[in-house]
């Protein structure tokens, strides 16, 4: 399992959930609502793209973590002196463990699409079609959103990553295998990692740098006409051109195909190969690499 091979499937997801493509099919149709469909195709396509941005950032942090648990646990079984009739994890092991996953693409996707939606709307709800915007108002919206998403939200960000079911698994002590105890263990010690300030640091450096790439997909859409009175390359130009939200609405909704593009993502690569990432992951495998872990 990798990163670039989940993306198809979060993609997909956040499409299903946030069907964009049938309000514009409507919208074809010159419907008599027509304003009340562009209205909810505005929140619609801010929400899906900002999705698109945290959870391809969760996906990326989470299965480095998943990955590197595994990686040291394996170190260990080929560890001189280790058994190998009784590997720490085995195969099934890793299988049962990385399907847990799903959640992220399931129940916790959603919880993440509803906490999003209703900071778009409290955002962007009242901003007319028809105003104009520059790329430095579209960047001080998205900073409202992730604010409230971040900082107003119940939860933390590592709350949408994984599920407790395997909370109530471990409550029937008996009927378990030794494989279920050990799965239960690997998401025991992946929760913990989630809870660490390292993993908040980690992921908070993958959204600055994702949304910033996001901005920078949106720039080519702001520049200034050619011989225009402003030079593109002047720190102000940004702010020189506007466009009305109508227009910027279906920019915005495209942005998913470029955050959770089919391999090679050019986004999703250049999180991984951010000295934090590389430098956690480090981290995650030294910890689980070493004997003292197993006495824990």
């Amino acid at each position: 399992m990798t990163v670039l091979s989940m993306l198809p499937p979060l993609r997909e997801a956040i499409m299903t959930h946030l069907d964009s493509e049938s309000l514009t099919t409507l919208l074809k149709t010159k419907p008599a609502n027509k304003l009340e469909i562009w209205e909810d195709l505005k929140i619609i396509s801010f929400t899906r793209t900002i999705v698109a941005v945290y959870s391809s950032c969760m996906l990326v942090v989470l299965l480095r973590v998943q990955l590197n648990i595994i990686g040291g646990y394996l170190y260990l079984d080929n560890s001189a002196g280790r058994s190998p009739t009784t590997p720490l994890a085995p195969p099934d092991v890793q299988q049962q463990y990385l399907s847990s996953i799903q959640h992220l693409l399931g129940d916790g996707l959603m919880e993440l699409i509803s906490v999003v939606k209703r900071a778009v709307h409290s955002s962007l709800g009242g901003v007319s079609l028809k105003q104009t915007l520059s790329l430095l108002d579209v960047e001080q919206q998205l900073s409202w959103i992730r604010a409230e998403v971040e900082g107003a939200s119940r939860h933390p960000l590592s709350w949408y990553l994984l599920s407790d079911d395997e909370s109530a698994l471990a409550d029937q002590a008996c009927g378990l295998t030794e494989n279920d105890v050990m799965t239960i263990r690997l998401l025991n010690e992946t929760r913990d990692m989630l809870d660490s300030p390292d993993f908040s640091a980690v992921l908070a450096a993958c959204l600055n740098r994702a949304f910033s790439r996001l901005l920078d997909n949106l720039a080519e859409f702001f520049r200034p006409p050619l011989g225009g009175s402003a030079p593109s390359s002047a720190p102000d130009s940004l702010s020189v051109v506007s466009l009305p939200l109508a227009k910027i609405v279906p920019i915005v909704n495209g942005q998913i195909n470029s955050i959770c593009s089919d391999a090679p993502s050019p986004f999703v690569q250049e999180l991984l190969m951010s000295d934090h990432m590389k430098k956690f992951a480090a981290n995650v495998y030294e910890t689980f690499s070493t004997p003292q872990e197993l006495q824990k």
